[in-house]
């Protein structure tokens, strides 16, 4: 009687563990900037992430099915190594959203971005032709006020067009995915 009950702990063992390694080295965050820095183009911040920009995403919730989705505008004013990003969100249930983030370069392709709704400093690097930043998010009273930690990957396309995909977890889990382009207002 004990011999299949060890047969199912070790199964069971087995399986939590090559979730956890394909979790950590195959999927979204096993990614890492190193493994682009060699390819092109070369996300420049200051020349792909500047002047008027229009934005077009989805919202995925934690079970893979879109929950919302919009379209926003962005303003990016660059003053020496410092940008601040206006954004003026608009989502299919008529609800708008403004936010500010501010955008500081550091050395070698690093840098740091605050928001309100960021806890903290978010740590980011540009690679190649991919931009990755983390940072921990407070939700707004009317979503719980949960903080999440987040990851954006961006993306940029030989065109110029910018593709950003985000997870947001809460104890690891998954609870919500963004994807989004982003290109010059000019081109719309």
């Amino acid at each position: 009687m004990t011999e299949p009950l060890i047969f199912v702990l070790i199964g069971l063992g087995l399986g939590v563990l090559l979730t956890i390694l394909r979790r950590r080295f195959a999927e979204f965050h096993g990614q890492s900037p190193s493994e682009y820095i060699d390819a092109f183009p070369q996300f420049d911040l200051r020349l792909h992430l500047r002047n008027k920009m229009i934005c077009e995403g989805v919202i995925f919730g934690p079970l893979g099915r879109v929950t919302s989705s919009f379209t926003a505008d962005f303003d990016v004013v660059w003053e020496d190594n410092v940008a601040t990003v206006t954004e003026t969100f608009r989502y299919n249930d008529g609800s708008r959203q403004n936010r500010e983030w501010t955008l500081t370069l550091g050395e070698d392709g690093h840098f740091d971005s605050t928001a309100p709704d960021v806890v903290g400093v978010g740590k980011g690097i540009q690679a190649g032709p991919t931009l990755q930043l983390r940072y921990r998010i407070r939700l707004p009273e009317e979503l719980g006020s949960h903080v999440l930690n987040t990851v954006d990957w961006m993306y940029l396309t030989p065109d110029g067009t910018i593709v950003n995909r985000s997870q947001f977890r809460k104890f690891g889990v998954k609870v919500a995915e963004l994807v989004a382009t982003l290109r010059p207002e000019e081109e719309r």
